[in-house]
């Protein structure tokens, strides 16, 4: 029987080999040298993940040398095997249209039980340890992973969600390509909306939109750092940058007009009036904006029909390593600063990162 099967995978007889291999399982399931052409065949048809796991069952139940170094030799051609096919598909991706074009990758959340298995999943794929891709996995929100030419990040993603690890990559560009407008202030909310804003080249305008257009909101919190002096090793005073306050930042999609209406606290001006319906009811607006500001975020809110998604903090704390590899990007916040902060573009990506998947799923859905 193993040297007929062995003759058909020889000839790539495949359906014969599965036939003598049935009849071997029905008489002898247990036997090491059915294990071991069952091995063989999985390899031959490049069920990969089938095979290895066979040639190690192998390892665990038998003692015979002959059949330990075949079924390691199994697992060495195996290894090698998917080596060469991971290197023919990133060759593959790279050679594609706009395969060299920069671009990023997100991992997305998995809760529950299914982290062990996206655990799994990101530790065989990316080739790291265990432990350490059970630490990589997003509870809550996406995490920045990578950055790198396109046709490497479509062959991940695409591997690490075959194996339970949901992840999607966009291209640089896109995010890059979005208009900003930096709103000063509303002049009206009601029935529409008009704004007076700022463009990417400093001009002044107004921009005047009906709220449905809002396809969605993104909020964020930027912390604002301050030079002080700590105490050190030993009593010595040293300096030191910590978080002192947060700036909040708000983000309208408006995916009909291919823009993003950007608001801040910290530059928003309720001097030029404040259009609110109950402006006059708002306590201490006279001594603080913070009450204002707070108005103002609860009735954008109530008018939002699209989601809104705020998990910025979580998705800054793994994008900041890899915004200095990213292009130049002008995030149109303009808060008064010893010097620029890499959380500024941090949050533009995070909220360009939403406006391209968003558009990228209104497409999906239309063309079905």
């Amino acid at each position: 029987m193993q040297d007929a099967i062995a003759a058909a995978l020889e000839k790539k007889d495949f359906r014969t080999a599965a036939k003598l291999l049935q009849q071997w399982k029905q008489q002898d399931a247990k036997d090491p040298k059915f294990l071991l052409m069952a091995g063989q065949y999985q390899e031959a048809t490049e069920r990969w993940e089938q095979a290895e796991k066979t040639y190690l069952a192998i390892l665990r139940q038998v003692t015979s040398a002959k059949l330990m170094s075949q079924a390691r030799q199994g697992i060495q051609r195996v290894q090698a095997s998917v080596a060469q096919a991971k290197v023919q598909a990133l060759e593959t991706a790279r050679a594609q249209p706009e395969g060299q074009a920069p671009g990023l990758m997100c991992l997305e959340p998995v809760a529950g039980e299914a982290r062990q298995a996206a655990a799994q999943g990101l530790a065989k794929v990316m080739g790291i340890d265990a432990y350490m891709a059970r630490l990589q996995v997003p509870s809550r929100g996406w995490r920045l992973y990578r950055v790198g030419p396109v046709g490497d990040l479509q062959y991940y993603s695409h591997a690490l969600t075959e194996v339970k690890m949901p992840a999607f990559w966009v291209k640089q560009a896109d995010i890059k390509a979005l208009q900003i407008f930096r709103v000063q202030n509303f002049q009206r909310v009601q029935p529409q909306a008009e704004v007076i804003c700022t463009n990417a080249d400093g001009q002044v305008g107004a921009i005047a939109f009906d709220w449905s257009e809002i396809s969605q909101m993104v909020m964020g919190q930027i912390p604002l750092f301050e030079s002080v002096v700590d105490i050190g090793a030993w009593g010595k005073l040293k300096r030191a940058e910590k978080t002192q306050d947060y700036a909040e930042v708000i983000d309208l999609h408006c995916h009909s007009r291919r823009c993003i209406l950007r608001l801040c606290d910290r530059t928003y001006d309720f001097r030029k009036g404040n259009p609110l319906p109950n402006a006059d009811a708002i306590p201490d607006k006279g001594v603080s904006m913070r009450p204002q500001w707070q108005a103002l975020v609860k009735y954008v809110r109530d008018r939002m029909q699209g989601p809104i998604h705020d998990g910025f903090t979580k998705f800054g704390d793994s994008a900041i390593e890899f915004i200095e590899l990213l292009p130049p990007l002008n995030p149109q916040i303009d808060i008064a600063r010893v010097k620029e902060s890499s959380w500024d573009p941090a949050f533009h990506v995070y909220s360009g990162l939403h406006f391209v998947r968003y558009a990228e799923a209104t497409v999906a859905s239309s063309s079905r």
